[in-house]
């Protein structure tokens, strides 16, 4: 898996995602698509990214498949957002690391490959934060990074203080996925005075194998809606 892979040009793979959804995807990526479409999203483009907590208290969570499933949902949103088929896949713990692509053709397991080349840390937030930010400069599309986590963070004050400079700075929406019952502190960013746009949205996942597929894309699509709208005449969404 390469690092930071290039986005295949139209010579090399001409095929759009939607057109190449592999078996194990097509009902994940019909639910998605459903929910874009209510939200009245489903002629918007998207850069979509996911950020996984890579904390000693997620070990369940990757042990019984529920950060698995959370990447196989972030792939099918990103089908209907994106054609490149590709999701930017990032680590943080007491610091980030970037694992290369969720890629549509070998997505299955990628979780289990790719985590146990991390080490298990603390919950650094703004570096898994700063990683989505580098990688979403290579697009010139808005960025809506999926951000999961089950605790609260290392640094409270400079995990505010980055959101509020990013939501002045960078055309990015955040889902934050809570997994678990420690999420008090995702929660309020929700809530975040000091911003220049809402660019945030809390998704309860405290138990993952609980939330629906479309519960899930409800709860990002519709805030990710208003945020475009808000952005856009700012100037943040271009």
């Amino acid at each position: 898996m390469n690092l930071f892979r290039k986005k295949p040009s139209p010579a090399t793979n001409p095929v759009p995602a939607r057109d190449r959804v592999p078996a194990g995807l097509v009902s994940l990526t019909k639910t998605a698509g459903v929910s874009l479409t209510k939200a009245g999203l489903e002629d918007q483009r998207a850069a979509v990214q996911l950020v996984l907590d890579h904390s000693g208290s997620m070990s369940p969570y990757y042990k019984n498949g529920s950060v698995q499933r959370l990447a196989e949902q972030v792939l099918a949103l990103s089908v209907q957002l994106d054609d490149d088929g590709l999701v930017p896949l990032s680590y943080f713990g007491s610091r980030a690391s970037s694992m290369g692509d969720i890629d549509l053709d070998d997505y299955e397991g990628v979780i289990a490959r790719t985590h146990r080349r991390v080490p298990w840390g603390s919950t650094d937030y703004v570096a898994g934060m700063k990683a989505a930010v580098e990688r979403h400069e290579r697009s010139p599309q808005p960025g809506l990074v999926v951000f999961q986590t089950d605790g609260n963070p290392d640094n409270r004050a400079a995990t505010e203080n980055f959101l509020r400079t990013v939501a002045r700075d960078e055309a990015i929406f955040w889902a934050f996925v809570g997994f678990g019952y420690n999420t008090g502190f995702l929660r309020g960013l929700d809530d975040l005075a000091g911003r220049a746009v809402d660019n945030a949205a809390f998704i309860d996942a405290s138990t993952p194998w609980s939330l629906s597929d479309a519960d899930l894309y409800d709860a990002i699509t519709v805030p990710f809606r208003a945020w475009l709208r808000a952005a856009a005449p700012v100037g943040i969404v271009r």
